[in-house]
């Protein structure tokens, strides 16, 4: 992918930078706010987002292939020139962000997991929780959105006792006004979509120490297990 390699971001790997030495993205962006975008899926949301604000740069994190080439798609469709992106598990991104150097975070309808075996991939969880309290500056905005309304619940319940985070906004409702693929097709299936936004406290972020080897997250673009049949 030619394009790929004119938005890629550099220095994100173990293996091209092990000791995990910050990106320097006043350089990357000439000193405009970063916004993030954990499991863009297929992009519908970053690149309304890059169009809407070009003030901006947003870099976002997507291992699955389809979801980075549709991306690629729509960026040369929009022009939209302030996008950089890392195909790939989005702790190894989150890793190298600069401490408190991101204005706002998304994570957009990420995959539930809902069976036990693979819950160890949910998206909403305290470790991801602590890499954004990292990466967020002061009072920076974490947007999260669902259509699942256990997962919702243990969103909002987690969040609600970490120290560096407080909730601003919270709504449920048919549709949003930025659509993705699946808002739309949630809200074709008549569920509700819960949106919770939240603002980064003064408080210091956990201690954090991400091993070089682990387990594979899901991103928002991974499509739900089918439930077994019933016999």
């Amino acid at each position: 992918m030619e394009d790929l390699e004119e938005i890629g971001l550099e220095g994100i790997g173990w293996d091209e930078n092990p000791d995990r030495n910050p990106l320097d993205l006043a350089a990357i962006f000439d000193g405009k706010p970063v916004w993030l975008e954990v499991g863009f899926g297929g992009g519908e949301h970053m690149v309304h987002q890059a169009v809407t604000n070009p003030e901006v740069g947003i870099v976002g994190a997507e291992p699955y292939i389809n979801g980075v080439a549709m991306l690629l798609g729509k960026i040369r469709k929009a022009g939209a020139g302030n996008i950089r992106v890392h195909p790939g598990d989005a702790r190894d991104l989150m890793d190298v962000l600069p401490e408190g150097s991101v204005a706002k975070a998304f994570l957009l309808y990420p995959d539930p997991w809902p069976k036990k075996r693979p819950a160890k991939r949910r998206l909403l969880c305290s470790a991801l929780y602590d890499l954004v309290a990292r990466s967020l500056r002061p009072e920076g905005a974490f947007h999260v959105a669902t259509d699942v309304d256990w997962y919702f619940e243990d969103a909002t319940r987690d969040l609600a006792g970490h120290p560096c985070f407080h909730m601003v906004e919270m709504r449920v409702e048919s549709g949003i006004a930025i659509e993705t693929n699946y808002s739309i097709k949630y809200e074709r299936q008549g569920r509700r979509l819960h949106l919770a936004r939240y603002h980064r406290n003064e408080a210091p972020h956990p201690a954090i120490a991400p091993p070089p080897s682990r387990p594979r997250w899901s991103a928002s673009s991974a499509p739900s297990p089918e439930p077994a049949a019933e016999p």
